[in-house]
């Protein structure tokens, strides 16, 4: 099978791993992909939001898969123009898509199908946001109704800066805050069936001790030793099954990933939100740990054949991911930084780390910053511990001025798992 990916940031490289990993694909290419996606599948040039070009490049390679990585393509209906084209695609329609499109659709569709989500209004005027932030109090949730790349939600005990984020919305969604940690699940689905993946957590805030601002994740790890081995199943019936089935029932099959966004709180599991593909950093752990090969599972997604594709198999292993980030992230990022010891990484810590290229682009020899996060450090092994130090050993090698990242990821959980 030749396999067509979409996208360049580390979800992408992710994806573009274990593809290349899987013995079914006979060639594997990404557009447009980055400095690191170069080392495991051919680059193509692409404009990513145009599903005409896309699909054209697909027929031109002879994918036999498209796989979508990104939302906003997804939201922009690439998959559609790749399916009317007669190639099997991984990832929604545009408008099931706008799950994640559009915040007030996800809390309308979770109000069809029964899902437990936190209580919230829609608001396009001052006086309305007002009204929602008073009968909430803090802390305030507040979230951009579009698309924002994961930091369009502001959570704040400030009423001011709540207020401020609002009116600076088209529309936005203000809702009740949900106590507990949070988990993300990712579940592949054709429209019918739904897999679930195995959860991860993920670190949204900039700094140490979940501090600073919101950004589109600075570490991830999985599994989650502190979990009811029982959530999986439970959110696959309260949620992630009524969710696609509600969407069928609406005339707008959902197919690819669906990831749920959750609130563990005192009152039970609630949606926190929805998203429409693979969740980065989320992916990176995710992938590490999942020993079924890749293509077949997306390709079955893409086909309606999920019901034919055996129980997943997953490895013991645990996995750690620590983003690197560019100097001033999450505000404009300093880019065009030269990166040095990703060879050493490679010669001295595979294959148990390995680096995930998140926003680079080479020059030369060189490779470069080009983004806000720049790189993923992923890690496995036998408990979170040992994948904490790994990750953390190979991120010392590698110089990029100005970076910053969390000392944090996981350290919690493997302290409590007594690892």
């Amino acid at each position: 099978m030749k396999v067509l990916v979409i996208g360049g940031g580390a979800r992408e490289h992710a994806l573009c791993r274990s593809l290349s990993l899987d013995p079914e694909v006979t060639a594997l290419y990404c557009a447009p992909g980055n400095a690191g996606i170069a080392e495991v599948a051919e680059l193509r040039p692409v404009d990513a939001l145009d599903g005409d070009a896309v699909a054209r490049l697909a027929t031109e390679l002879g994918a036999g898969l498209v796989v979508v990585g990104p939302e906003a393509p997804l939201v922009a209906g690439v998959a559609d123009a790749v399916r009317a084209a007669g190639i099997p695609c991984f990832g929604p329609s545009g408008e099931a898509a706008q799950l994640e499109g559009s915040k007030a659709f996800a809390k309308d569709v979770m109000a069809g199908a029964g899902v437990p989500t936190a209580r919230s209004y829609v608001c396009t005027t001052a006086d309305e946001i007002d009204h929602a932030l008073d009968a909430f109090g803090a802390p305030y949730v507040v979230k951009d109704d579009g698309l924002a790349a994961g930091k369009g939600v502001v959570v704040t005990d400030d009423v001011e800066a709540a207020r401020a984020h609002a009116l600076a919305c088209d529309r936005v969604v203000i809702e009740e805050f949900l106590d507990g940690p949070e988990v993300s699940l990712f579940a592949i689905t054709d429209g019918t069936t739904v897999v679930p993946l195995q959860p991860a957590q993920d670190f949204k805030r900039a700094l140490d001790g979940d501090e600073g601002p919101n950004t589109g994740g600075m570490g991830a790890y999985s599994p989650l030793p502190w979990a009811d081995p029982k959530l999986v199943d439970e959110v696959l019936e309260t949620v992630l099954q009524p969710t696609v089935d509600e969407l069928r029932r609406r005339g707008t099959p959902f197919s690819g990933l669906l990831y749920a966004g959750l609130a563990l709180t005192s009152r039970g599991v609630r949606v926190i939100e929805f998203n429409a593909r693979f969740g980065d950093p989320e992916t990176q752990v995710v992938l590490a740990r999942l020993k079924t090969p890749l293509a077949g599972l997306l390709l079955a997604s893409a086909n309606g054949t999920l019901d034919e594709v055996p129980p997943l198999n997953w490895r013991e292993d645990a996995a750690v991911t620590v983003v690197i980030a560019s100097y001033n992230y999450p505000d404009t990022p300093r880019t065009g930084d030269p990166i040095d010891g990703l060879a050493d990484v490679a010669a001295q810590d595979a294959p148990h780390a390995y680096v995930l290229h998140a926003g680079t682009k080479a020059d030369g020899r060189t490779v470069l910053s080009a983004g806000g996060r720049v790189l993923s450090v992923t890690a496995t092994g036998p408990d979170l511990g040992k994948a904490r130090e790994r990750a953390y050993t190979a991120l010392g090698r590698i110089r990029l001025d100005g970076s910053q990242h969390r000392t944090d990821i996981a350290r919690k959980a493997a302290e409590d798992a007594g690892a």
